[in-house]
């Protein structure tokens, strides 16, 4: 992995580590996942298994870090593996064909229920849930599903506009 993909990885994690900070805890600790667009957005612009790999970890620790949900931590770090690792398959089943918008929305409403269905199932067996999981996937997972598949339109195209403008080819 080039230092400039290191680099342009760690700057969207950043962007995305900001947004999840000044997010306000909803529902039983709960918040809106929007780290999660910016983790989607690095591995929509480099797909690398590396890149992958790191922005996984990166996204994992960074969440968990900022979490509000109690005992958030480890299920943070788990589900953002996952998420990771599932959408690295999907990902590039999709890039054999050209990404349109369509696509990166799709990608980015799989990959925040592939997320927030593992962080709520690992955070219901290390430490329990503080409402029922319907509840939570119905009042954050899904509102957050909407919310990230507009945000990952708006972003990827910004930063595909950006790379070219830039002499730089997404991989």
């Amino acid at each position: 992995m080039r230092l400039k993909d290191q680099i342009m990885t760690t700057l969207l994690l950043t962007i995305g580590l900001l947004l999840h900070y000044i997010t306000p805890g909803l529902l039983g600790g709960m918040k809106f996942d929007f780290l999660l667009i910016f983790i989607l957005a690095s591995l929509l612009i480099n797909s690398k298994f590396d890149n992958i790999i790191l922005t996984g970890l990166l996204g994992g620790l960074l969440s968990a870090m900022t979490t509000t949900f109690p005992g958030g931590q480890i299920p943070n770090i788990i589900d953002k593996m996952v998420t990771c690792l599932s959408m690295y398959l999907v990902i590039n089943f999709f890039k054999r064909y050209s990404l349109n918008v369509i696509k990166v929305g799709i990608i980015g409403a799989l990959g925040t229920l592939i997320s927030g269905i593992t962080f709520l199932s690992s955070a219901l067996f290390i430490t329990g849930l503080p409402m029922p999981l319907p509840l939570l996937v119905k009042g954050i997972v899904l509102p957050t599903a909407i919310v990230n598949t507009m945000g990952i339109v708006v972003i990827y195209k910004t930063l595909i506009t950006t790379m070219k403008r830039l002499g730089i080819n997404p991989q």
